[in-house]
């Protein structure tokens, strides 16, 4: 039944789409709040990777670390996007134009001198498995030390939780690593 005042409009859906409002409004009042966190993909902030790069060239990654985002660029021009863990501090989070300069299917890890420092109960070496830090898949970037890759502890996705690198659910860097060849842009932000 259609109501006079809202042609094309249903009853049903006018209460129903106030009803939703409603529910949603105070958590919209909530996100606008310049005090608050926000953690999910709401939060993310979109880039044009032509603010960036001068062309796609092998494709292009933008992570965001105050998002907490991944964004990827495919040679094509598609682009897809993931929430990520950041860095603990600014003073290991490392910011600028890098690029992917191996790709390892089976990553094994062994913590930087600076980590071993901080925790000295960190193992010398882990090889590949499931409780390696780095996933299923690493994409190495042309930084020392600084990698994207995947997680087995979902816990860090959205969190400021690594020690510098940028960590991706093991299910999303998988399709990251398929579509990535070594020369691709990166820039962290």
């Amino acid at each position: 039944m259609r109501t006079k005042n809202t042609p094309g409009v249903a009853r049903r859906e006018l209460i129903l789409g106030a009803g939703a409002a409603a529910l949603v409004a105070p958590s919209i009042l909530r996100a606008q709040d310049a005090g608050s966190v926000r953690r999910n993909t709401s939060g993310f902030r979109m880039h044009n990777w032509q603010d960036h790069f001068d062309r796609l060239g092998n494709g292009i990654i933008i992570s965001d670390t105050r998002s907490r985002a991944l964004q990827q660029w495919t040679t094509d021009g598609r682009m897809f996007i993931y929430p990520t863990s950041v860095p603990m501090t600014d003073e290991l989070t490392r910011r600028g134009y890098t690029k992917i300069v191996f790709k390892d299917p089976a990553p094994d890890w062994t913590p930087t001198p600076s980590m071993r420092e901080r925790d000295p109960s960190l193992p010398a070496y882990m090889p590949a498995g499931p409780d390696n830090p780095l996933g299923v898949r690493a994409l190495h970037l042309s930084w020392q030390y600084y990698r994207i890759h995947g997680t087995h502890d979902t816990r860090k996705i959205g969190r400021r939780s690594s020690s510098g690198c940028i960590g991706l659910y093991n299910e999303h860097i998988l399709e990251v690593y398929d579509r990535t060849p070594v020369g691709t842009q990166v820039k962290l932000i």
